[in-house]
C-alpha cells in the first residue's frame, strides 16, 4: 500500500466543515468520493484540522493509503477535474507508511481576516468579517502577542468541544493590517475547537482597555467560556499551512 499527501485549498463557504457528517455536504466526504471515482476502490483520507462549516483552507493536509500506481501528478491533475471549483488539490506526494496528517503535524497555523472600514464589501463577503469600528493594530497585536506560551485555553474552546486536555502551546501570534484588511495569525501545536475565532472576538472586545493584557490573562486563568469574548463568524478564518518534521515527511 502506498500513502499519500494531498495539500488542499478550499473555500468552505458551501460546506458544513471538514468532517464527514450525515446528511450535509463536507469536504472530506467529497474529496473521498472523487478519489474513489478515480481509483475506482473506495478509499478514505484523513485530515490534519477539523475546520468548521464556513471555514476555508490555503494549506490543509490529508493523507490516504491506495494500492493505485498513478504517479503522483495524476492524483493530482485527475483529483482537480473531478472535483467542484471550490476545491483544488495544489500538491500530492509520496510520502512513508506511517506518515499520518494529523497525528505526525508539528503545528498548524490559522490567519482570521477583517475588513475594517465604513462600508462591507461584496467580493470579500465570505472571505472577512466586516468590523466597521476602529481597531488599533499596535494594541491588537500585543494582546496577540501575549497569548504566546504553553497555556490552558479552557476559556477559549467551544462549550461543545470534545477535547480532554485544554493545554495548548502558541509558538506565533501577532496582528497587522494591510489597507483596509487587518489579519491575525496564530501558529501553534495544536487547537481546540472554536479557538482562534475566539480569541480574536476577545481582542476586539478589549480593544478599548487600558489594561489590555491584564485582562486577557484573567480570561485565560478563569478557564471558563463565559469569561471570554464572544466568538467571530467562520468565514473570516482560514487554514494557512500544517509543519511536519523533515525527518517524517522530507522535502
Amino acid at each position: 500500500m502506498r500513502n499519500l499527501k494531498l495539500t488542499i485549498e478550499y473555500d468552505g463557504t458551501n460546506y458544513h466543515g471538514w468532517q464527514i457528517q450525515p446528511s450535509v455536504i463536507t469536504i472530506q466526504e467529497t474529496i473521498q468520493a472523487a478519489l474513489t471515482k478515480l481509483t475506482k476502490t473506495p478509499t478514505q483520507i484523513l485530515g490534519a484540522g477539523r475546520t468548521d462549516a464556513g471555514v476555508h483552507a490555503a494549506g490543509q493536509v490529508a493523507n490516504f493509503h491506495t494500492r493505485s500506481q498513478m504517479p503522483e501528478i495524476a492524483f493530482q491533475k485527475g483529483l482537480n477535474a473531478i472535483l467542484p471549483r471550490d476545491i483544488v488539490i495544489t500538491a500530492a506526494k509520496e510520502v512513508p507508511s506511517d506518515f499520518h496528517a494529523r497525528f505526525s503535524a508539528t503545528s498548524r497555523t490559522y490567519r482570521y481576516t477583517i475588513l475594517n472600514r465604513e462600508h462591507p464589501s461584496a467580493f470579500l463577503r465570505n472571505r472577512a468579517y466586516f468590523f466597521p469600528h476602529p481597531i488599533d493594530v499596535r494594541d491588537a497585536d500585543a494582546i496577540c502577542r501575549a497569548l504566546v506560551g504553553t497555556r490552558d485555553f479552557s476559556s477559549f474552546q467551544r462549550t461543545d468541544s470534545d477535547r480532554i486536555n485544554p493545554v495548548c502551546e502558541v509558538y506565533r501570534s501577532h496582528c497587522w493590517r494591510e489597507g483596509d484588511l487587518i489579519y491575525f495569525e496564530i501558529e501553534a501545536d495544536a487547537f481546540l475547537r472554536g479557538m482562534v475565532r475566539t480569541i480574536v472576538g476577545s481582542v476586539l472586545k478589549l480593544r478599548d482597555c487600558a489594561d489590555a493584557v491584564n485582562q486577557l490573562y484573567k480570561m485565560l486563568e478563569a478557564r471558563k467560556r463565559s469569561a471570554a469574548g464572544a466568538s467571530v463568524p467562520a468565514r473570516g478564518l482560514f487554514l494557512m499551512r500544517v509543519k511536519y518534521d523533515k525527518r517524517v515527511v522530507p522535502k
